[in-house]
């Protein structure tokens, strides 16, 4: 209630500023909501024609507040000085025209927006104000927005982000700050650098953090690989219990890197927490934006005491320029002046983005007194080059003049600058054409953490309150090879393993932090299992699990650690009598006519050599023995006995020529007989079962049931489950099945050991293969299964 008091006392006093002037005869007057002294608004030069007139909602309590006045009171200065000197021959009234800033000092209240709206309607009315400067949250913006675009005053605010849509209702709005999602790529790009996975991210509850910068920061990381473990919201100023609450919590977890969005007064309070609760020392990485580090420059000892090891970000601008040179020291003797009790005078890049919006808006004044929609299409197409950068406005929005930041890094009693970063570049510790850049922030060196490590914190600690993960198992997996369930009754436990644990195991432990989880076996189907995944009574499930799209819908699955397929296992054919096989290759026509022509051949060199060779000669009996052993002879010797004559000679190559012919066919049909039916299948294909209305086995726990009948349209009365190989093989070979679908990883396994019986026939039919079924809160866990599953592709050697 007496705040409420206070502000209607103030509203009372804004609407009628002669009672101000009247009771104030001094420069200043005394706030009614704080009792402190107010720069006065109303100190004009009757002398002086007004050319232009700026108003400025301006936060005095604070550092950003005091270096926006000092700042802005020199751009008007510069203004009027330089501008004397540039076009005195052009503008007659210039030399005694003068633009002038009035600056309102706003406390903090829980009605800031109101009272933001109030000052800015006396700014307009009574002041007569052309443009408003100022407000740097989104909730103050809006309020001083709507009532600028009632009055159809330019309303220029240093708040970031601001809605897409601010600019199309309010037309009169422009933001004069730069977007902040280029920073959120520059702390993801510092989390990349060190193989950080997951953060923590730690912002003041307002709408420009919910709105802009979190979605900015997600996006970043997701870029890169990484993602936000733990997002906490702190109110502006939280209590003592609030704050500890808050930071016990992500203490309890094992991410240990922290990104810190926050208004300096809170950062303050949130480090001084973070180092009594030994959250400032080794295994801790803190990361600050530039609404922390812009003001690094102006903390006490005591705040960088608590800050020791932290590194930020923050916009660069060039101060090596002689007119940043020449503004630094005319500032650090201004703000001396003003503000005394402050200890560093330095200005920040606070300072120096009000210095150039007053130079915009002065620029803008320069054709003296127009209308509101003149002033606003100039202030649209401003281009120059600021301290802070190039000013330049894209749709009334400030365009990034440079995608340059600085990184610092809080060591002893001040800091260091380490280097830059640039968009699309890396890491360089200067900027220049023959800088040389990195992706890694090691080109920096040795870095400063907290609690001092020389090396690079690994970003995750096993946390003091951690739920292991509940990974479900088939208990009853066709294959021991995959998943083995052994319970001991030594221990009452289960010990799990088989090639899917290991590659799950091995993965996990290439996790760039710690995993807790526990192996739970699962009686049921395969399906159930996936379904408990869906209900969370699982976190993941681990085993020889196919992907199907059926149990895509329940949950997700990771990358397939074994590719796989369903294929038919048949018996082999039959063999028959081999004891006549080598019979088998000639017909009985061809072997009588082979031995026909033999004898024939027998007969011919017989009657040819009989004139020249004695032994040929003799009792008849003696000549038949002769003729058929010249016959055979022939054939198996390229001479048989010495040949006496030209035309025998003849005789036998011809014949010879014949018999490499036939022994060379008799030798491939032979062998062919030997080998090719044992790799014949009795089925042929699906076909063959399908119309033969044949009965055919499956896995009792696969989907394969419901591939047989959805897609391969099997009768289901056809269709028999078994349980084990053992099963399977008997009914393959009694008959009971003519033939089985096994998935590609299983029937390798079966036929390793029943090679000789069985076979697969027919195509193979694809799916997913074998893959871990995993919520998305785990799911990162699939990159690395992606890289292990090539690596352990030969862990077991499948016949």
């Amino acid at each position: 209630m007496q705040a409420l008091s206070c502000l209607k006392e103030l509203k009372l006093k804004l609407s009628n500023p002669q009672s101000l002037l009247l009771n104030f005869p001094s420069p200043e007057f005394r706030c009614p909501l704080s009792g402190q002294l107010m720069i006065d608004p109303v100190v004009i030069a009757s002398s002086q024609a007004v050319k232009g007139m700026i108003g400025a909602i301006v936060d005095h309590n604070i550092r950003i507040g005091k270096e926006e006045i000092v700042a802005m009171d020199m751009a008007v200065e510069d203004v009027y000085n330089q501008t004397k000197q540039k076009v005195i021959l052009c503008w007659k009234f210039f030399k005694i025209c003068m633009l002038y800033i009035h600056v309102i000092n706003v406390y903090s209240c829980f009605l800031l927006s109101c009272f933001h709206r109030i000052v800015a309607r006396d700014l307009i009315k009574k002041k007569k104000a052309q443009v408003i400067l100022g407000s740097r949250s989104w909730e103050e913006t809006s309020s001083v927005a709507e009532l600028g675009n009632q009055y159809g005053i330019p309303t220029l605010s240093f708040a970031d982000p601001c809605p897409s849509w601010a600019t199309e209702r309010w037309p009169f709005f422009i933001q004069a700050s730069p977007s902040k999602y280029l920073q959120m790529k520059a702390v993801a790009a510092m989390v990349q650098s060190w193989g950080w996975r997951r953060v923590n991210v730690i912002y003041e509850d307002t709408d420009s953090a919910v709105n802009g910068i979190t979605p900015h920061l997600y996006d970043a990381l997701q870029e890169v690989g990484a993602q936000i473990s733990h997002l906490t919201a702190l109110p502006s100023f939280p209590n003592a219990s609030m704050l500890c609450g808050e930071l016990a919590k992500l203490k309890a977890e094992q991410c240990r890197i922290f990104v810190v969005h926050a208004s300096l007064a809170l950062a303050e309070r949130i480090f001084q927490m973070a180092k009594g609760m030994k959250m400032m020392e080794q295994c801790y990485v803190w990361i600050t934006t530039d609404s922390v580090t812009g003001l690094v420059h102006s903390m006490d000892v005591s705040m960088m005491s608590s800050m020791q090891g932290v590194l930020g970000v923050e916009r660069y601008y060039h101060d090596k320029e002689r007119k940043y040179q020449d503004f630094y020291g005319r500032f650090q003797y201004e703000f001396g002046l003003k503000y005394a009790e402050e200890k560093n005078h330095e200005p920040g890049i606070s300072a120096l983005e009000a210095y150039d919006a007053t130079w915009t808006v002065a620029l803008a004044m320069k054709e003296g007194k127009i209308n509101h929609q003149h002033l606003l299409d100039k202030l649209s197409i401003t281009d120059f080059s600021g301290l802070s950068g190039k000013i330049q406005f894209s749709e009334q929005i400030l365009a990034p003049s440079v995608n340059i930041f600085r990184i610092i890094n809080v060591v002893g009693r001040s800091y260091l600058e380490l280097g830059i970063w640039s968009d699309g570049i890396g890491f360089s510790v200067e900027v220049g054409e023959n800088a040389k850049n990195n992706v890694s922030m090691e080109i920096f060196g040795k870095l400063f953490w907290p609690g001092g490590p020389l090396n690079a914190p690994r970003g995750w600690d096993i946390a003091t309150v951690a739920n292991a993960m509940r990974i479900g198992v088939p208990n009853a997996s066709l294959i021991k090879r995959f998943v083995d369930v052994e319970y001991d009754p030594l221990t009452k436990s289960y010990a799990v393993s088989g090639f899917s644990i290991d590659v799950f195991k091995e993965t996990v432990s290439y996790l760039p932090y710690f995993l807790p989880y526990s192996f739970i076996p699962f009686d049921g189907t395969y399906d159930a299992l996936v379904e408990q995944v869906r209900l969370k009574n699982f976190d993941a499930a681990v085993g020889d699990i196919a992907i199907i799209s059926k149990r895509c819908v329940d949950a997700d699955f990771t990358h397939p650690h074994i590719e796989s397929g369903l294929v038919l296992i048949v018996p082999i054919q039959s063999q028959s009598n081999r004891s006549w096989l080598f019979l088998k290759p000639s017909t009985k026509a061809m072997w009588f006519l082979i031995a026909s022509i033999n004898v024939y051949n027998g007969f011919v060199i017989w009657m040819i050599e009989r004139n020249y060779c004695s032994e040929l000669k003799g009792s008849p009996l003696n000549q038949i023995g002769t003729l058929l052993w010249l016959a055979f002879a022939t054939l198996f010797s390229p001479q048989g006995e010495k040949l006496h004559s030209n035309l025998s000679r003849a005789a036998t190559l011809v014949w010879l020529f014949v018999a490499l012919i036939i022994s060379q066919s008799y030798t491939a049909s032979l062998t062919r007989m030997l080998t090719v039916p044992r790799l014949e299948p009795k089925v042929a294909n699906i076909d063959t079962l399908r119309n033969s209305n044949a009965v055919i086995g499956y896995s009792r726990k696969t989907f394969v049931k419901d591939y047989l009948l959805n897609v391969l349209h099997f009768n289901p009365n056809n269709i028999k489950n078994f349980s084990s190989f053992k099963e399977c093989a008997e009914d393959l070979k009694n008959g009971r099945i003519a033939g089985a679908f096994l998935e590609v990883p299983t029937s390798k396994v079966f036929l390793a050991k029943y090679c000789k019986s069985f076979m697969t026939t027919g195509p193979t039919y694809k799916f997913g293969g074998y893959g871990y079924v995993i919520l998305y809160p785990f799911s990162f866990i699939e990159v690395y299964v992606c890289y292990f599953s090539h690596s352990f592709s030969a862990y077991y050697n499948f016949c």
